[in-house]
């Protein structure tokens, strides 16, 4: 019975929705301090702090949601929705783990605990109210993508370039539009009551703005940013053979992969109707997590090794 009660807190949690808190490590990758052992493990604390903080939202949001869950074809499943985790023990459950996820926070900073707390209080406001209204509601998630950037800034002290942030902006609120004309096409707006104020011709610009713009963000970003200087054989080697080998514009590399990426996510969403579970897509289409690992590759070569 203990077994089963962790797997449904656990599945409460969204443990495969935990990927999203990888953008705390954004700031240590690209000032090419991955490898710095003492950041490396405070960003990584970061990162489970993050990832408690996204659990309490989603418990709380479920909360929240427990008439509206119950009425949904398959968030009616979830552990709070379906009854296999009381509210009352769910509210508790809740309580605790903001209390300390918030003390953990104040370990960092105080500028660390002000952006947790912010965090709370936007995913409390976008399950009471935000969510609610159109445009308004993909606009909170972007903001919590941006949170947990600039808590990987916070923790490091090493900034995030300008176009590198915007293109976490304009990519999630990409993301989170192609989820919203899922839900939409599917579900109709019997499931979500921003729905009722969306129009599909609406999501389809909504989808179309928000890929130009993120794939125009990162090209600017990959163009106007040059890797960070890491001394290793391999550029010591390259800055002979080719002169200026450093000043070259190599990031510009990667932007087919983002291009190509945004692109198969679309082609999901509109041939399967796959777009209403972002984090499933991630992880499970063979395209989709080939262009994601061979992105990553790219990255780690032309910071890390050229």
């Amino acid at each position: 019975m203990r077994q089963n009660k962790l797997f449904y807190i656990l599945e409460s949690f969204r443990v495969n929705q935990w990927i999203k808190n990888l953008v705390v490590y954004t700031a240590i990758i690209f000032s090419g301090k991955l490898l710095d052992p003492q950041l490396f493990v405070i960003t990584t604390y970061a990162f489970l702090t993050f990832v408690l903080l996204s659990s309490v939202s989603y418990v709380l949001n479920d909360i929240i949601d427990y008439n509206y869950d119950r009425k949904h074809p398959v968030k009616k499943f979830r552990p709070i929705a379906s009854g296999k985790i009381p509210l009352q023990e769910a509210t508790f459950l809740v309580f605790v783990l903001m209390i300390l996820a918030l003390i953990i926070s104040l370990f960092f900073s105080l500028r660390f605990f002000m952006l947790a707390v912010v965090f709370i209080l936007l995913h409390l406001l976008y399950s009471l109210i935000l969510k609610k209204y159109a445009v308004i509601d993909i606009l909170s998630i972007s903001f919590s993508f941006m949170i947990r950037a600039f808590a990987g800034e916070i923790v490091t002290g090493f900034h995030i370039p300008i176009w590198l942030i915007l293109t976490i902006f304009f990519g999630s609120l990409f993301i989170a539009s192609v989820k919203r004309h899922a839900e939409f096409v599917v579900h109709g707006s019997e499931t979500r009551s921003s729905l009722n104020f969306y129009k599909e011709h609406m999501l389809n610009f909504l989808t179309i703005t928000f890929a130009t713009t993120t794939i125009i963000s990162y090209s600017l970003f990959a163009y106007l940013e040059r890797p960070p200087l890491i001394s290793t054989p391999f550029n010591e080697y390259f800055s002979r053979v080719l002169p200026n080998f450093e000043g070259r514009r190599w990031l510009m590399i990667t932007i087919p992969f983002v291009v190509y990426g945004i692109a198969r996510y679309a082609q999901l969403l509109y041939t399967k109707d796959e777009g209403e579970r972002p984090e499933k897509l991630i992880t499970k289409d063979l395209p989709l997590i080939a262009t994601i690992f061979l992105w990553g590759i790219m990255i780690i070569t032309l910071i890390y090794i050229l």
